[in-house]
């Protein structure tokens, strides 16, 4: 097969998890056969800091004319600092999930045996749990316009928006990864007080007709994240708005043990994109430091969501859980007292096990 990937390494620790995330894809490739091409382009502060854009155009023409998007993180304390700034570079991920029509973002959480005892909740609680988050991304309060400061600048003011459409598409896709899975499905809203959520209730309910083999449940959201904490072993699949998708999916990383280890998968209208979920962590860029797993992990995804190639995602998992139970990973994960490793080497670990596979 051949493959077209563009490849965003972004800011921070971006380019080096990327690095080894291309290098596992290289490794697989070769291992199976397929033929592969990339090109590299920026995306975030550092294309702010070339061409003033935090998403270029031709950044955009290069992920519409690829069969996939790897892209690692986005943000710098340049910009965080400055409340002012007019542009920035989370302006760049929105415009790229707008333009690039990517409606849903997925997310999957699933524990590690050897990496149970890193997260601070109870074994009993966490061990077997596997869910998936499907995060509405490109509407709701990121996106909904008016948005600014009064004249005085003393008052701010937000907009949610979501229209029948925007809810339809992303419950659908929602039922049908419930139908895949264990035929669950959580939606999760705010409709005692959110006039959004109420439609989005509406909405689902008369969806949740056309799926009589789906249960389907509705949670507040305040519910919801704690129910996370307190039985996460309960959800399957669970589908939300953009605000609240994306508080959710960073409190799932605690199930786990570390936000190195989510990836995720960004679909919709155009070229889907794989990232992994946390952010750009500025300080530790250029130290060889960082997980590089969520990364190796959205390169599985891409395999197997953008190519259909499951075989080949299904050995990236097995090297990566093969990694971790020999102990080669990075400081964040490794065990008290055991030795670690530079996302480098762990990167040569995941690559020299898949070519002798």
């Amino acid at each position: 097969m051949k493959m077209k990937i563009a490849v965003l390494p972004g800011d921070g620790i971006g380019p080096e998890i990327v690095g080894v995330a291309l290098d596992v894809t290289k490794a697989i490739c070769e291992k199976f056969g397929h033929e592969l091409t990339y090109k590299k382009a920026l995306v975030g502060a550092c294309a702010i800091d070339d061409c003033g854009d935090p998403y270029p155009e031709s950044t955009h023409q290069l992920c519409m004319e690829s069969d996939a998007v790897l892209f690692g993180a986005l943000g710098s304390p340049k910009y965080d600092n400055d409340p002012t700034a007019k542009v920035r570079p989370e302006q760049g991920l929105l415009a790229m999930r707008k333009k690039l029509g990517l409606y849903a973002n997925i997310r999957p959480v699933t524990t590690f045996k050897s990496l149970i005892y890193k997260s601070p909740l109870r074994t009993d609680l966490i061990e077997g749990a596997d869910f998936v988050t499907i995060r509405e991304l490109t509407g709701g309060l990121y996106f909904g316009r008016p948005q600014g400061r009064s004249e005085n600048g003393d008052t701010a003011y937000d907009t949610c928006i979501y229209s029948r459409y925007e809810i339809e598409r992303i419950v659908r896709l929602a039922f049908g990864y419930a139908q895949q899975r264990r035929k669950k499905l959580t939606i999760v809203d705010k409709a005692n007080v959110l006039a959004t959520s109420r439609l989005w209730r509406e909405v689902a309910k008369e969806i949740a007709k056309d799926y009589p083999d789906v249960t389907t449940e509705f949670l507040f959201v305040d519910n919801a994240a704690m129910r996370m904490i307190q039985w996460p072993k309960d959800f399957d699949v669970i589908v939300t708005e953009n605000m609240f998708g994306d508080i959710l999916t960073d409190e799932s990383s605690v199930i786990t043990g570390s936000l190195g280890m989510l990836p995720s998968a960004s679909v919709g209208v155009h070229t889907s994109l794989f990232e992994p979920i946390h952010g750009s962590w500025p300080q530790a860029a250029g130290k060889d430091i960082a997980n590089p797993i969520a990364t190796i992990l959205s390169a599985a995804m891409m395999m197997e969501y953008a190519f259909k190639l499951n075989k080949e995602a299904a050995l990236i998992r097995e090297a990566v859980d093969a990694s971790l139970e020999q102990g080669y990973v990075t400081a964040d994960i490794a065990a008290k007292d055991a030795p670690s490793y530079k996302t480098s080497e762990v990167g040569k670990w995941i690559v020299d096990y898949i070519k002798k596979a």
